[in-house]
């Protein structure tokens, strides 16, 4: 029997070990996923993010673990719920948090532009949602519900200058109001509980992106300031009651790294916008975005977009701190905890390789439109394995919805291919592969048709000023006429802070068609707002009429970056 014990005992022993040597990969969302918020409801944990004009919007993921993550639905699926009409890329939904209490999820949100903040439920997360129900009475951005102890609920959000009177450029402040859970309205006065920011007399910029935990009978109020690139920090304040005063931490910022060395290597900066949970252990975590720059990288460029990290919290003090132990936020940690991953998880994490085979009858939810689609210009059950796209006059430049498929790109090294079959009958009908950053800013790899012959060109979009369609020209290649009415591989190759574009006539032998290309044209440095590239199916006739269609066989992402090789 002792044996028996001592044999158990090890056994536990090498299974905590175990554990505790397993490492995730940061970023645990990887690509454009920012804006990350988090809560936890029994074993699960759930986490939606910003995605501005794509639809469907505000991705909601389920995990066990913290690390490995199912999409399960979009809170806004429906036409109705979300109208993305002539909005820019970085324009539409900023900001969601996602709440439970008393058997309902909440999420709210602000559509910039058009609407304002809104919030929605459901008894499911995976959905349906409710339409939204709209709160113009809030003047203001990145809503967060609270649900206090005592039946309370609130919204907090950021907002204008007290009297709408700046001080200094991005003077801001944080306020609460009172939510009626019945109706979904606000109502009574709200009331700053930060102005400015954690000192105010040094100026800080864009105090954002606030929530409140309760704790141990105090309110903390987690907050972002100096805005979303490298000053970005995350900050904290305290306070006995829900509406303050609420005092700052003196040794704020919990987390940012705009102290670091710019040229360290694999750098991971502009951290912040974090949310907290509680895991059933009684530990605490947070996510949070941060963005990965390749070289060189002092410059701060990057395609990814801005992406969601996980770290651990030290709350075992009076005030909490992210990333104990650590100045530079890692890309590797211990796993938080063991559990079952639920099933059909797609990698979203680390180095992977993913293919879309159009099989299965209906679009993969991963998946993106650009802006609210209108008509069904694909179709997926016309040819069993084949996705059909109709070749339609609206373009990518245009504040429209195109014909577009878009993925993430999540690597800074990595590919995206394709098999295409496409027969266009003018030369203003392409198809093929983009990559996308904005409306004027992307590459388009594609097959058409030039003096009466069958070939394939890669455009750069038009330079500022330029009319929309108006896309350059970057190189030309005849396909030969054996293979001229056959389907043709098309394939962009990411390397860092420049692209390669290939295509094949026949299985596996790839043929270089340009490399070399700026991907730093595409870096949110240099295009400006808030997204990352998607590499998307796109088929257009630059605003001719067409009765075109163009056929995808296949669609594979490879990510390769060189920090996770190792793990």
């Amino acid at each position: 029997m002792k044996r028996l014990l001592t044999l158990l005992v090890l056994l536990t022993i090498l299974a905590v070990s175990h554990a505790q040597e397993r490492q995730f990969a940061n970023p645990i969302l990887a690509g454009f996923y920012p804006d990350p918020s988090i809560c936890r409801v029994g074993k699960d944990y759930y986490l939606v993010t910003s995605t501005f004009a794509y639809f469907p919007g505000i991705p909601v993921y389920q995990s066990r673990d913290l690390v490995n993550w199912k999409l399960i639905g979009h809170v806004l699926d429906r036409p109705e719920q979300l109208n993305l009409d002539g909005q820019g890329v970085s324009r539409g939904l900023f900001a969601p948090t996602i709440r439970y209490n008393k058997g309902l999820f909440y999420v709210i949100c602000t559509q910039v532009d058009r609407g304002g903040n809104f919030i929605v439920t459901a008894k499911s997360p995976a959905g349906p949602w409710t339409n939204p129900v709209w709160l113009p009475e809030i003047n203001g951005i990145d809503p967060s519900p609270f649900f206090d102890d005592d039946g309370n609920a609130y919204v907090i959000y950021n907002s204008i200058p007290p009297d709408n009177k700046s001080l200094y450029d991005g003077h801001r402040t944080i306020r609460i109001v009172a939510l009626d859970i019945k109706t979904l309205k606000v109502s009574g006065k709200e009331t700053i509980l930060v102005n400015g920011g954690v000192d105010i007399t040094k100026k800080p910029v864009w105090i954002e992106a606030p929530h409140i935990i309760k704790k141990n009978g105090n309110y903390y109020l987690i907050a972002a300031e100096g805005g979303t690139a490298e000053q970005h920090s995350e900050v904290v304040f305290k306070s006995k009651n829900v509406d303050g005063p609420y005092v700052p931490f003196e040794k704020n910022p919990i987390l940012t790294q705009r102290n670091l060395d710019p040229k360290r290597e694999y750098p991971i900066t502009s951290t912040g916008h974090a949310d907290f949970v509680q895991t059933g252990d009684g530990s605490w975590w947070a996510v949070f975005l941060g963005c990965r720059p390749y070289r060189p990288f002092d410059q701060n460029y990057f395609n990814t977009g801005r992406e969601t990290f996980l770290a651990p919290v030290d709350w075992s003090g009076e005030w909490p701190l992210i990333n104990p132990g650590y100045e530079l936020v890692q890309y590797h940690y211990p796993v938080p905890f063991e559990s079952p991953s639920p099933s059909g998880v797609v990698p979203q994490g680390g180095n992977f390789v993913i293919r879309d085979d159009f099989n299965s009858g209906d679009l993969n939810p991963e998946w993106a439109f650009l802006r609210t689609p209108r008509e069904p210009w694909y179709d997926l059950k016309e040819h069993k394995g084949w996705l059909a796209m109709c070749v339609r006059q609206e373009t990518c430049a245009d504040a429209v919805n195109p014909s577009f498929l878009g993925h993430r790109q999540q690597h800074a090294t990595g590919s995206a291919s394709v098999s295409l079959q496409f027969s266009p009958k003018a030369e203003s009908e392409k198809a093929g592969l983009l990559v996308f950053q904005n409306e004027s800013h992307y590459y388009f790899l594609c097959r058409s048709v030039q003096e009466g012959k069958s070939v394939i060109q890669l455009f750069s979009s038009g330079t500022a000023g330029s009319q929309a369609r108006e896309m350059q020209l970057l190189v030309s290649q005849e396909l030969d006429r054996v293979h001229a009415d056959e389907a043709v591989g098309l394939k962009i190759e990411a390397h860092g802070s420049s692209y390669s574009f290939l295509f094949s006539s026949q299985k596996d032998k790839w043929i270089l068609l340009k490399d070399g290309v700026d991907a730093r044209f595409l870096s949110t440095r240099v295009a400006g707002g808030f997204v990352g590239c998607m590499y998307a199916l796109y088929a257009t006739s630059l605003g001719t009429p067409s009765k075109s269609k163009a056929y995808f066989d296949w669609f594979e992402y490879a990510g390769d970056d060189e920090i996770h090789r190792s793990k």
